[in-house]
């Protein structure tokens, strides 16, 4: 069963994973469009929204090591594969997904940062059922959720961190609201949290 996680809780993933091991996870973002309202109330539009989940690789000093985003869809290393590019929110579930293979995980990567940005630049007072969930890629249980319906006039998420810590794969929901159409833009509200 899923920890339903509550901004800055922190959990062992390797735990939640129990006896099986944990080898790979794969992070989930998925969201909707509010519905926009038409003329008296009739004929609702929906709208487009292109949330960007990306993948920051950072090293035991605290240095960007790489990024997996929808302009690099895998890590120099291959550790890490974006699945491509949602520009609608459409569809259920996971609308876009990063897998990462923690045994390729090169060893001085620490922390693995997962962000959100609107690249069509509309604020999350716009976007509707919004979450990141971490999911064994073994077995596909989901491990771990994170709401990110927040709404509000940000544009820009550090959704969560997950990190070594005494040779386990912990998680951290940070949800730290930013602004920002890129992670490049996020990057010094994410250095604290390293």
């Amino acid at each position: 069963m899923a920890v339903n996680l509550q901004k800055g809780q922190k959990i062992s993933l390797s735990k939640e994973a129990g006896s099986n091991g944990l080898s790979k996870i794969v992070m989930g973002l998925g969201w909707d469009a509010v519905k926009k309202k038409g003329f008296f109330g009739f004929l609702n539009k929906e709208q487009e929204i292109d949330l960007d989940a990306s993948c920051l690789m950072f090293d035991d000093n605290k240095v960007l090591s790489d990024a997996i985003w929808f302009r690099q869809l895998r890590s120099k290393d291959g550790s890490i594969q974006h699945t491509g590019d949602n520009r609608t929110g459409d569809g259920d579930g996971d609308d876009e997904q990063i897998i990462v293979d923690l045994a390729r995980v090169p060893a001085n990567i620490k922390s693995l940062v997962f962000t959100v940005n609107s690249f069509t630049g509309q604020d999350f007072s716009q976007v509707a059922n919004a979450f990141c969930r971490i999911v064994d890629g073994s077995t596909g249980n989901e491990l771990a959720r994170y709401d990110l319906s927040v709404q509000g006039s940000h544009s820009a998420q550090i959704m969560a961190k997950v990190y070594r810590h005494n040779d386990e794969w912990k998680m951290h929901a940070i949800g730290e609201n930013g602004m920002g159409r890129t992670f490049q833009e996020l990057l010094p509200q994410i250095t604290p949290h390293l």
